[in-house]
């Protein structure tokens, strides 16, 4: 168990609790994408720039992880997270005010580097939890974060048709206060001193972890690449099913999204299977199954009932490469947990940005194939990538890390 926190146990209700809050957090950060078309129209922005929403979110997020996530490992969880959630609310608010393109792109900005509070919640309960459960806590809360991701593009698609976009964000302000309430009072006290790091040492260790660690390193690249793929459909889609023929509404194209919920079983699946010993099995089948989702994908004018199947590949694989990588990374240095977490995120971030602004500006220019191609690259780069270090540095550190939990 990580020595800072060796006094406390998060209770197993408590885990729940982590759960929805991630749930409410990391919602933020795909509540445009149902909205783009929206947004677009009210801002005048055109349809091949419509990514530079969601890539800005996505570059304030990879800069909170990096600057903000790491400061679990040194300053007190309650204080941290209940801060967070507090200047999420704010941005939530400045975002549902904008009356500019500009102040809505600095807005979102502001969104995403607030809304790392979700990973700063992983790397909390992580802490918290029993070495044997570690896995199965970082499953439930993950899938949590899931579910907040599946209901986001729901929530958001039915209440900018019912009441316009504004109100999604300002509905958001509301829970994301009420999250920090009750967290103030759920999280335990840490249970030994924080280490003494300063700030920048703590951001230059971080640094030292990925570079010293061949596991954070793997595990970072295959965030990368699979979260590339993910934003890569997340963010245009919208832009085929608005279109004609198909011409949904923004709340028949967010109902999508609940098809992905196999992605918050997978999460839960996941974490016990690394608890378990087969961690690097499940990486494989996970990518393999992401490769795939692009078949059905590419046959989305076609049929609505393809999109669909696609659509439960692709989130049941990307949830269960990522509850796995988080899971095994944590374990590495429990005590650095928080640094570790934030890091690989880092990753994530830049794939989900590079695919959004990627994906959208493919689409404008050569259409659905082609965007088809360039996430079936992202998958297949990342199975190929498995296939060349599945019996390298990464089984090594895996046995490591199982004798040390």
């Amino acid at each position: 168990m990580n020595q800072a926190t060796s006094a406390a146990v998060l209770p197993r209700g408590a885990t729940v609790l982590f759960a929805v809050a991630c749930g409410t957090a990391v919602a933020n950060v795909y509540f445009a994408q149902p909205l783009l078309v929206a947004l677009g129209n009210e801002f005048a922005i055109s349809p091949a720039a419509l990514g530079a929403i969601v890539t800005l979110t996505q570059t304030g997020y990879g800069l909170g992880l990096f600057l903000i996530v790491p400061l679990g490992d040194l300053l007190a969880p309650r204080r941290l997270i209940t801060t967070q959630l507090l200047l999420l609310a704010a941005a939530l608010l400045f975002v549902a005010t904008a009356t500019t393109a500009t102040t809505l792109l600095v807005g979102m900005a502001a969104l995403g580097l607030l809304a790392v509070v979700t990973q700063s919640l992983v790397a909390c309960a992580a802490s918290f939890a029993e070495p044997a459960r570690r896995g199965r806590v970082v499953g439930i809360v993950t899938s949590g974060v899931v579910t907040g991701i599946l209901l986001a593009r729901t929530v958001s698609g039915l209440l900018g048709d019912l009441a316009g976009w504004r109100s999604v964000y300002l509905a958001s302000a509301a829970l994301t206060c009420a999250s920090a309430l009750a967290l103030h009072r759920v999280i335990p006290p840490r249970g030994t001193p924080a280490p003494t790091l300063g700030y920048g040492r703590l951001l230059t260790s971080t640094v030292r972890l990925f570079t010293r660690e061949p596991l954070p390193r793997l595990r970072a690249l295959f965030a990368l690449l699979v979260f590339a793929a993910f934003s890569t459909l997340w963010s245009s889609v919208t832009l085929v099913l608005s279109d004609p023929p198909m011409s949904l509404s923004s709340a028949a194209i967010g109902a999508f999204g609940l098809l992905g919920a196999a992605g918050a079983l997978a999460a839960n699946v996941a974490g016990r299977l690394n608890d378990r010993g087969h961690a690097n099995r499940t990486t494989g089948i996970g990518l393999a199954l992401l490769t795939l989702s692009w078949l059905p994908l590419a046959l989305t004018r076609q049929s609505l009932w393809a999109l669909a199947a696609g659509v439960i590949l692709l989130d049941l694989a990307v949830q269960a490469v990522h509850v796995t990588n988080q899971s095994l990374i944590h374990a590495l240095h429990p005590d650095a947990g928080s640094r570790l977490i934030g890091g690989y995120m880092v990753f994530y971030s830049i794939g989900s940005a590079v695919g959004a602004l990627a994906a959208t500006s493919l689409y404008a220019a050569a259409g659905w194939s082609a965007v088809c191609v360039l996430g079936a690259g992202f998958s297949g780069l990342a199975l190929v990538l498995w296939a060349f270090t599945r019996n390298g540095a990464t089984r090594p550190v895996e046995r490591r890390e199982r004798c040390t939990a």
